[in-house]
């Protein structure tokens, strides 16, 4: 197989309101898509990064560039076998694992189409259908919160994650288990605590939450190792997972009880599967975060979340959730028991809308 070209777009849309979380809110996306063309059939991926460095130090300008003049030159005119060779002919780019996985995710959406199987096959998945959970912003009020939650329990979702930030944690909280007391029920910090913070973290234990998400700071392994042994809670790590050797020493020093997998966070397929197998054989569960993407991020991420070792329940959820219209057909539905089948049509199992893909795009660039 070869890469014969990628186009990068660039597409704006909006969130029907501000998802708000501990480092700002956003509502107009910049999103990324890279189509790349192997072999004459087309990929579809995403790159996850954000419009500006808070939750990564990776942007969307920053990825653009990254692709265009390092990314497309290592993979121009190389042979390989599989989708799951591009992770080594990238490696000599240190980082950079969301532009890395835009076009990762692109050439394995290709090789499943070009075989006829769908992605989640094609990677090794079992589930035929995936649990899925919410995550709410920061709201404006307790009663806002209480009544944002009770519309996604309403229509099925299995567990509730919420954002917290200092002065937005203990109370919204309590709110909701006083509320629903026996709701599945996380926290997400987004590094927003230090250690010295311990006394008030541990002062959710009682609320039995699922997990404490990411407290400390985005590079805080020691810190993690520290504050997980004063806490009932388990830690889940998102933000200090890049590689799978970060990964391991996060398993093997006791940072953390449970990982978040993310696609553009480690840097495509190969390395999330690599990632799953090490949790799955620790018997360290793992679960799939959301970046507010697209539905061709979302179709990548849930053929992700089908792998053995998904057993809680992931970000993925409907795409009406975030868009008035997704760029995808079908759009990304959740049954009433909060779960997702999973397509079985070749690739992501979702076709792009290229024609509204184009209408939404700003800027776009042919590579070949």
């Amino acid at each position: 197989m070869q890469v014969r070209k990628i186009c990068l777009r660039e597409v704006h849309m909006a969130l029907p309101e501000p998802f708000e979380t501990s480092f700002g809110s956003i509502q107009d996306r910049r999103i990324l898509l890279v189509e790349a063309d192997v072999d004459g059939v087309a990929g579809w991926g995403e790159v996850t990064a954000g419009e500006n460095p808070f939750y990564s130090p990776e942007t969307v300008d920053g990825a653009w560039l990254i692709l265009r003049d390092f990314i497309w030159p290592a993979v121009r005119g190389r042979e390989f076998r599989s989708a799951a060779e591009i992770e080594g002919m990238l490696q000599k780019i240190r980082g950079h694992n969301m532009a890395k996985a835009g076009l990762e995710t692109a050439v394995w959406d290709a090789e499943a189409r070009s075989k006829g199987m769908p992605l989640w096959r094609l990677l090794g998945g079992t589930r035929e259908e995936i649990p899925c959970g919410v995550s709410i912003g920061i709201q404006s009020s307790l009663a806002a919160l209480v009544a944002k939650a009770e519309k996604e329990l309403a229509a099925g979702y299995q567990r509730i994650k919420i954002k917290v930030k200092p002065g937005w944690d203990v109370e919204p909280v309590e709110a909701l288990r006083e509320r629903f007391p026996a709701i599945r029920l996380m926290v997400d910090a987004n590094s927003a605590y230090r250690l010295k913070d311990a006394p008030l973290l541990k002062s959710l234990d009682r609320f039995h939450l699922m997990m404490i998400e990411q407290p400390l700071e985005w590079d805080d392994l020691y810190g993690h190792v520290a504050l997980q042994k004063q806490l009932e809670t388990p830690i889940c790590l998102d933000e200090c997972i890049h590689t799978e050797a970060q990964a391991r020493a996060a398993l093997e020093l006791g940072a953390c009880q449970i990982i978040n997998i993310k696609l553009g966070r480690v840097g495509g397929h190969a390395v999330a599967r690599r990632i799953h197998d090490l949790c799955q054989s620790r018997g360290v569960p793992v679960w799939c975060g959301g970046m507010l993407e697209s539905g061709i991020g979302r179709a990548q991420n849930i053929a992700m979340s089908t792998l053995a070792n998904f057993v809680l329940p992931g970000d993925v959820a409907a795409s009406r959730r975030y868009w008035a219209q997704d760029i995808i057909e079908p759009e990304v539905e959740v049954t009433r028991q909060g779960t997702i089948r999973v397509p079985t049509s070749p690739g992501i199992g979702y076709t792009p809308q290229v024609e509204r893909i184009e209408k939404l795009t700003h800027r776009r660039e042919v590579l070949e």
